[in-house]
Formats: structure tokens, sequence, C-alpha cells
């Protein structure tokens, strides 16, 4: 008989439902259910933990506490919690599952019988506890699908690949430079025009296709782009410079020495018997060599003979030397003179051609003047191997008329205007950056039309509709959106026109700050339509605070009115009668946010609890 079919014996002396039990649960008087150690009166199970009881009821000493029928003493089963059901069934006992103390304090499982159930894992149910606790931080972050497919081509520093609208500014770039393919000198660039418009991208785009173009048909041509806004003096522009043609010179130069070294390793494993004139040509490409043993191939490169292999050596040993000798400079130390003298040493080292790219090259000249570009300009004169063209771009139209007559003359040889981009022409540039940037369909119908109308009020600026573009698709992946709506391009126009007045405010000088706090404190005091003199009491105290110089109330009407050219505050001149004209001001810009900016300098934050006294007003 299967062991899941075993009855519990009744032998007709248990007893009834009314039998009374202990405290504990046992039955003090069922001497058939053994395990009872204080009733049983069986001297074979008298306080003997090893056997409880027969839960099948057969009697059989050695089935004590054995559910399975196995012998197994250990295996006890006997549940002595469950034993006073209304059933006293001890198959019921064995499929509750629950745990009981034992006489002896051990505490006792009991184990179902019935195979045919399914196991719980328990551990798979602590598993899903741990699992949500183990949630991290950006694990929430990460279950919705993302927008965007490549953000990075939202970007300023991307430079596409077509550039919708400005094919007449890119012909007109590579019709000066074509000459640089054929080993001349190109003319001076100079490029105006706004923000946005396109004039780095456009400059870059060209370049990348000149460097292209020049390795397809073997002709040396380099272009080095410097941002005059970060390197802005002269020394570190010359430093930047030098350093990069050091690093290809020393390039090149290895990659000649690993040609010399395999030529040599062949002859000398040939012997010198076997040694022809052919052996001893290596390909030296553009880097300086001695003239008497340079000649030219049929298809146009140099090739440099040796007439033995000693002359073979003597020139690896002048290639790792020139190597050894070429010095990097320093971000600062040295001599002006001693950078240009280095910059010069290795921009000449080899023939090639040199377009040199100075963005923002008005911030350069506002810093350092122009003796950079008077020192560039001038230097075709005396290199013989290398040529120079300049390539500025600006947003100023009239920084060259703080230029020497002689660097104007010399750097103005070619200008280009990139005029601003309509709204029409912005929707055509956001909707092909768009197809790559996101995901299909991932922009509502009204997206594109509403940032270029934004950007269009901003002198049509295409870096201010990127901008805004990007900074929606973000809003709406953080809020986990499945598509990025109008809303999302309202919120971004908002959080792009605060993070701008919070730069311009930081960039304040000093003076303009203290003025800007006077008419944050008049209005946080109920104060409208401040009035000039008003502005000028408050900042006088507040100049007193801080140990400040304290300007006349004429400077500080034009500081005024430069805060209101920023759009921080809004001014407008209103006559007062026979009391004469003023300006009457308020701020344009969120409160709280600019006093939090103003006070993070250091300078000011000794003003963050001034209460100065506002004089009351006698209007009529």
């Amino acid at each position: 008989m299967d062991e899941d079919d075993t009855k519990p014996v009744d032998d007709g002396d248990s007893r009834d439902d009314e039998s009374p039990v202990s405290p504990g649960g046992d039955r003090t008087d069922d001497s058939q259910l053994v395990g009872d150690p204080e009733g049983t009166g069986d001297p074979e199970a008298t306080g003997d933990p090893e056997a409880t009881g027969d839960p099948e009821g057969t009697g059989d000493p050695e089935a004590t506490g054995d559910p399975e029928g196995t012998g197994d003493p250990e295996r006890t089963g006997d549940s002595r919690e469950a034993t006073d059901s209304n059933t006293g069934s001890v198959d019921d006992v064995l499929t509750t599952g629950t745990s009981v103390k034992g006489s002896d304090g051990t505490t006792v499982e009991s184990r179902s019988r019935d195979r045919s159930s399914p196991e719980v894992d328990i551990g798979s149910m602590v598993l899903e506890d741990d699992e949500e606790d183990d949630k991290g931080l950006f694990d929430d972050l990460l279950s919705g699908e993302p927008i965007f497919e490549n953000k990075e081509v939202l970007r300023p520093s991307y430079t596409p690949h077509k550039l919708p609208h400005r094919s007449d500014q890119i012909n007109q770039m590579a019709t000066i430079l074509v000459s640089a393919l054929r080993g001349e000198t190109p003319s001076n660039i100079l490029i105006y025009g706004k923000t946005g418009t396109g004039k780095t991208a456009s400059a870059k785009f060209v370049s990348q296709e000149l460097e292209s173009t020049s390795q397809k048909y073997e002709v040396p041509c380099d272009v080095e782009y410097i941002n005059c806004e970060v390197t802005d003096t002269q020394y570190r522009v010359l430093a930047q410079l030098a350093n990069k043609f050091i690093e290809k010179n020393q390039d090149r130069i290895q990659e000649r020495l690993e040609r010399l070294r395999e030529v040599r390793s062949d002859v000398v494993r040939n012997g010198d018997a076997r040694v022809d004139e052919s052996d001893l040509e290596v390909n030296e490409g553009d880097l300086r060599v001695d003239e008497n043993r340079q000649s030219e191939s049929s298809d146009g490169v140099d090739i440099v003979k040796f007439d033995s292999v000693g002359e073979l050596d003597d020139r690896i040993e002048r290639l790792e030397a020139d190597a050894d000798g070429m010095e990097e400079v320093p971000m600062t130390g040295w001599p002006t003179d001693r950078v240009y003298s280095t910059f010069f040493e290795a921009i000449d080292y080899r023939e090639r051609v040199v377009v040199i790219m100075l963005d923002e090259i008005d911030k350069l000249v506002e810093k350092s003047g122009d003796d950079t570009l008077y020192n560039l300009s001038r230097m075709n004169s005396e290199l013989e191997n290398s040529r120079i063209s300049i390539m500025g771009i600006s947003n100023d139209l009239k920084f060259t008329d703080f230029l020497d007559p002689r660097v104007k003359s010399s750097l103005g040889e070619e200008e280009i205007v990139f005029p601003p981009y309509d709204a029409n022409q912005l929707r055509d540039i956001l909707q092909h950056r768009a197809d790559v940037a996101f995901k299909p369909d991932a922009l509502t119908e009204d997206v594109i039309p509403l940032c270029a109308a934004f950007a269009a009020q901003e002198h049509g600026d295409a870096r201010r509709a990127l901008d805004l573009l990007r900074t929606a698709g973000e809003l709406a992946e953080r809020s986990q959106a499945d598509l990025v709506r109008e809303e999302h391009v309202r919120q971004a126009q908002d959080k792009i026109e605060l993070d701008r007045v919070v730069e311009v405010v930081r960039t304040l000088p000093t003076q303009s700050k203290i003025v800007l706090f006077s008419i944050i404190l008049l209005e946080k005091n109920g104060v409208h339509n401040i009035n000039t003199g008003e502005v000028f009491n408050i900042y006088k105290r507040l100049c007193d605070e801080i140990d400040a110089d304290v300007l006349t109330q004429r400077r500080v009407t034009d500081l005024i009115s430069e805060l209101d050219m920023l759009g921080i505050v809004n001014a407008v001149v209103v006559s007062k009668g026979r009391y004469g004209r003023t300006k009457e001001m308020n701020l344009s810009v969120p409160t709280e946010e600019t006093e939090a900016v103003l006070l993070s300098d250091s300078r000011l934050g000794d003003i963050e609890n001034a209460q100065p006294f506002v004089q009351a007003r006698f209007d009529n």
C-alpha cells in the first residue's frame, strides 16, 4: 500500500472531542496518541523526544514521528498543537505545515504527506520583496522609453553633414581656400554674423572638407581651430598652436622612423652585397631632407636615396634628435618671444599649408590687443616651408575698427557675412536635425514650428532653436512622456530664459550688481515704478555696507540704462512736470532667482540682511 493511502487506525479507545486538553494543547488521557510523555503510560515513550508518537496509529514503536514510514526516528512529524482539532486526523495535522515545541523545548516541524501539492518556494517570495528593496536610484528613470536617438546632433559642438540655407557662404569659403590644395597661400578671411547664424558650423564643415580632400590628393594641409573666448591671450594662442604642431611633427617623425628601420632591417638581413639603389630609396614624404639627395618619382612622391647603410643610420639619428628636441610649451612661465619662436619652428618643420581658425576673434582683440593677429599675418614673409592663412570669426561687425591699419589691411582680405535665419529657414534646420536626434514620431506637429518661432524672435538664432528643441526633449524624457509636446517647448523656453538671466547677472560688474540689488530691495518693500533717485539713495547705503566706492548719480543712471539694454529691468523716461524728467523702472526678471545669484558674489554676501530706509512718497 502506498504511504499516501495510509489511514490512521481507530482501535475504539480514542476519546471523544470532549476529552480534556491541557493548557499546552496536549490530550492528557489518550494513550493511543503517543508522544505525550506525561500521560501515555507507555514505558517506551516516557519523555523520550526521539519517540514522540506513532502518527500512523500502527503501534509500531519504530514508526514514531515518521510520517513517510521510513523508520527514521529523527523525522518526528507530531504536531501537538494540531491534535486538538475537531477531526483529530493525523493527516490533517501532517498537512498543516506548522511547527510546535515538544516537551523538551525543541521545535518540531510538521511535513505534508501530499507529494502532488505544489511546493511553496519561500525564497522566491522573499526575493520579490528584495527586488523591490534593491531598486536603485536610476531604475525608475530607466524604465521609460527613450525619446532621443542621438542627442548630440542638437548641441552647438556638432558639425552636420549638411547645412541648409548656407550653401552660398560655404561655396564662397571653398573658392578662397581651394588654393591651399594647389600648395598656394589662401587669402585671409573674416566671417561676420550674429550668434547662431551658422558661422562656426559652416567654417568647420569647410575645414573638414579641405582636410579630407588634401589627404585624398596627398597635399599637406592642416586646419587648427582656436576658441578665443577661452584662449584669449597671445601667450595661450601661440602655446596651443605650437603644441598642436609639435604633436603632429612627432607623429610624422615616428612614421618615418618606422619606415627607415624597416628598410635598414631588410638591407642588413639580405647582406650588403645584394644592396642596390632601390633598396636604399625611402619615401620621406614632406619631412625636411637634404635637397642633394632628394628626387621625385613618376607619381610626384618625394624619394630620398641613401648610398649606404651608414647614411641610413645617420638619417635615423637625425630624426630621433629632432623628435627629442621638440619641447612642449607650458601654459605659463615662458617669455612670449620664446613661445613665438617655438611655434615658428614647429609650423615650419615641414612643407604644408596651414589654416588657423580663430573663433570669437573679437574677444582676443578686446583682451590682448592685436599683437597676435599682427604676428600671425606677418609670418608668411619669414616662413620657408609652410604657409599660413587666417580665418577669423566674429559676432561684432565693427571689431576691425579697433585694429591697427596694417593688421586690418592684411587680415580682412576677404569678408563673408552670414545673415540671420528667418522662421522658415529655422524650421528646415530643426527638421533636418530632429530626423536624426529623435526616435521616429517622437514630436507632435506643433513642436518644431513653435521652436522656430521662438528662435526667430531672438534674431534668427539657430543655436537658440536647437537648444530649445533639445531642452524640450529632455523635459519630456524626464517626465517619462511618450511624446514631446507644445507644453514641453514652453517649459523649455522659460527654463532657457531663466538660465540666460542667471548667466547675465552673474557676469555683471560689482557696481551694476549693487544697483540691481537696490532695485530688488525697493520692490521687496512694495515700491513700484521705482525712480532713479530712490535707487541712488539705496545704492549709497549698500555701498557703505560693503565699503565700496560710491559713483555719481549720473553714472548710476548709466548703469540702469545698461541693465535695461540687457533686459534685466524695464526702464522708461517719464516727465514729472515742473520737477523735471526721471527714469522709472521695474524688474523684468524673477526676483528670488536674481537675488540668489547676486548674493552668491562674495562681496555682496554681507548685504543679505540689509534693511535700508525707504523714503515715503508723496504722490499727487
